[in-house]
């Protein structure tokens, strides 16, 4: 009853899934840290609770990725992991220590962070050729990010930090619902041969180094971020509009990556978007108070995330053949976001102190995108296929 009939509502579905996934993300990376601030937690505290965030990024979506490689179930595994977050979310409501919340940040993370490795590659299976439609497709995620990171700022100044479970609630529940219809079309996995373990050349090497360096410069943005507006004087509602803005314009870079990808290839963007990246936590650090340097920082989120993701996405598709691509999904996701994100916002944490450390962790964070962005040097020049595919004609 609930099976899409075609392709194009297959993708419908998708962007629904894409839609509630990172509008649960646009509340949790802004907003947390806010949440637990009001709770009573200290800077330390906070950046290790959100640390468990962008942990279980290691471990669940490579586990996901196993047996979703193994039996061909993908979107089976979304259901499942949808499901799953969704009722373990509910033990967020309950006003815990800091043991108690870490243990369930860890339960009901642990299901969501292991569900986007598989949109991804459903979601690239499902386009197959006409894979230049990937950012028309994922801008959706981009478009839920901001519904939500807005309107969770004006919620927020409303009726407090302590509405945020709620809101939570309701994207968890959207998210089981989006996933219920996709197909259970599953891959087909070739049982005789033998399967190779993953190549780890040069390339791919040198890339997943920079993709956590890139995400541990972006810790303090994931953890602090509006924290930092508000101890410079913005309310929780003006940080939100602030953090729209950069998701808009990460939405336009979507809209352009395919020609700019066709025209100057992966290692080329990548260098040129984390040497900006650099260049924004720089504004960040000492333009604060300037309206202008400020939303030129978010400006720059087209390039810290739009373009480095849209090109991280296809340099992974395009490096692990059909039966390896969900762990290679997973690989990127935990080692970038997972590791990266982790360490990122966990000594970031340490840093802020009391609060005094804030300007430093922004410093602490170009220094990692200028790591990031020698690590891009080292990955070997080719002519591959990927800046073809994401070419348009």
């Amino acid at each position: 009853m609930f099976q899409p009939k075609n392709t194009e509502q297959q993708l419908r579905w998708l962007c629904a899934c894409y839609f509630f996934f990172f509008s649960i993300l646009g509340v949790m990376v802004p907003y947390l840290g806010v949440f637990f601030d009001s709770r009573g937690f200290n800077a330390q505290e906070i950046g290790f609770l959100l640390a468990i965030l962008m942990g279980t990024r290691i471990i669940a979506p490579n586990l996901w990725a196993i047996v979703a490689d193994r039996t061909g179930m993908r979107s089976e595994l979304i259901k499942i992991g949808a499901g799953a977050a969704a009722v373990s979310y509910l033990s967020f409501f309950y006003d815990g220590s800091l043991t108690y919340l870490a243990i369930s940040l860890a339960i009901y993370t642990f299901f969501w962070n292991a569900i986007l490795a598989q949109l991804e590659v459903i979601t690239l299976e499902t386009l197959g050729e006409n894979a230049t439609r990937y950012g028309a497709i994922r801008s959706w995620g981009s478009v839920g990010y901001i519904v939500l990171v807005v309107g969770g700022g004006f919620a927020i100044g409303h009726w407090g930090p302590q509405i945020l479970p709620y809101i939570g609630m309701a994207l968890f529940i959207g998210m089981l619902a989006s996933a219920l219809p996709l197909p259970a079309n599953r891959a087909k996995v070739e049982k005789e041969v033998k399967r190779q373990p993953i190549a780890f050349n040069k390339a791919v090497i040198w890339f997943l180094i920079s993709a956590m360096l890139l995400q541990m410069s972006a810790g303090p943005f994931y953890g602090f971020f509006v924290l930092y507006l508000k101890q410079a004087g913005y309310t929780e509602a003006v940080a939100g509009i602030f953090v729209a803005l950069g998701v808009v314009a990460e939405i336009i870079m979507f809209m352009y990556a395919p020609k700019l990808l066709g025209r100057f290839g992966v290692k080329f963007l990548l260098f040129i978007s984390i040497a900006l990246t650099a260049v924004r936590w720089l504004l960040l650090a000492f333009g604060v108070d300037s309206l202008v340097w400020l939303s030129l920082s978010q400006v720059l989120h087209a390039f810290t995330f739009g373009l480095t993701h849209a090109a991280s996405i296809q340099f992974v598709h395009k490096h692990f053949d059909i039966s390896r691509r969900s762990q290679g999904q997973a690989l990127y996701a935990s080692l970038s976001f997972g590791v990266g994100g982790a360490l990122g916002t966990w000594l970031c944490g340490i840093i802020w102190g009391d609060g005094t450390g804030a300007v430093t962790t922004w410093v602490f964070a170009a220094f990692c995108a200028v790591l990031s962005m020698i690590a891009v040097l080292f990955i070997p020049s080719s002519k591959p296929e990927i800046s073809r595919e994401m070419s348009t004609a």
